[in-house]
């Protein structure tokens, strides 16, 4: 017995909700392995600069294209959202070494400006006039940080909490030792802060090349991710094109339960390749409330004269 148009049409409507709600899944399952950017703890919200809100755009501009490309050439919605959502998140999903070149390029910078510092300190000048002496000729990753621990200086803000702050934009566990070393010295007003530079810069520099030579390693895995999902990624569309009968199953609404099954296991494997190529995480050791911060600048003097006034 034929099928009726309303059965016809209840059966593509049903399998259209299926796979928009199997879309979904993959799209939320994406999210939630990539995940959004996390705003670091105890820095207030920021508004939305125009750069993010233009690589947004690109991002949904791109995938939307893909998309809707892969659903008008095969009709299977499970296939446009998944391939649209690794066109706009493919530096996330294959893997990108953007952070990690950030983060060595950042680490290169505090290196330089830790010896140019310490060079400065010898000529017998305070660590306040050394700080803006050697803010100009900073690397550019690290300057407008320096620029803003300057202007700090300048209107007349503590050099312990102004070193904090800088710590905070910097937000890196290696700038952490190095402003870490510097609040010390503003407080105690010691010697030696020449050597422990010395010293700083030295154990930077070992891990400036420990890091590249991770970097270079990684990045033979990116490259063997990306080598694996262009092949599946060529076989499937050639299977597509040029043997439209020999994937015919997936036309069904079986097919398109299994391709989303596969397509989750295959975004599976990607995310676990791109975890082991993305660098760990060192969580930084400088991150303190407004209590911890007011201690590390200094107590109040009516707390300390209180204190000398116990002791005698």
């Amino acid at each position: 017995m034929g099928l009726s148009m309303s059965d016809l049409l209840g059966g593509t409507t049903g399998a259209l909700l299926a796979g928009a709600v199997l879309g979904l899944g993959l799209f939320v399952a994406v999210l939630a392995v990539v995940g959004l950017p996390q705003r670091p703890a105890g820095r207030p919200g920021r508004r939305r600069t125009s750069g993010g809100m233009q690589e947004r755009t690109k991002r949904m501009v791109w995938g939307f294209g893909v998309g809707l490309v892969v659903l008008l050439g095969t009709g299977w919605i499970v296939a446009a959202v998944a391939l649209g959502l690794l066109a706009a998140y493919w530096d996330r999903i294959a893997g990108s070494s953007a952070a990690e070149k950030r983060g060595i390029t950042r680490l290169e910078a505090l290196a330089s400006w830790t010896e140019s510092l310490r060079d400065t300190i010898a000529g017998a000048i305070g660590l306040e006039q050394a700080i803006p002496a050697t803010a100009a000729t900073a690397g550019s990753s690290i300057r407008p940080s320096l620029n803003l621990l300057v202007d700090r200086l300048r209107i007349r803000e503590p050099l312990p909490a102004a070193l904090m702050a800088f710590a905070d934009d910097l937000d890196d566990s290696s700038a952490d030792v190095v402003c870490a070393s510097l609040i010390l010295n503003a407080r105690l007003r010691g010697p030696g802060l020449r050597d422990v530079l010395t010293a700083l810069s030295a154990s930077i520099r070992e891990e400036l090349d420990m890091r590249r030579r991770i970097e270079a390693s990684r990045r033979s895995i990116r490259r063997s991710v990306r080598i694996v999902l262009l092949i599946v990624l060529g076989m499937m569309g050639g299977l597509t094109v040029f043997n439209r009968k020999y994937v015919a199953p997936y036309d069904s609404f079986g097919g398109q339960v299994t391709l989303a099954i596969v397509a989750m296991l295959f975004l599976g494997g990607l995310l676990w390749l791109r975890k082991l190529a993305s660098p760990s995480k060192v969580d930084r050791f400088l991150v303190v409330d407004v209590v911890a911060a007011d201690q590390i600048v200094g107590e109040a003097p009516s707390i300390r004269d209180r204190r000398t006034e116990v002791g005698a």
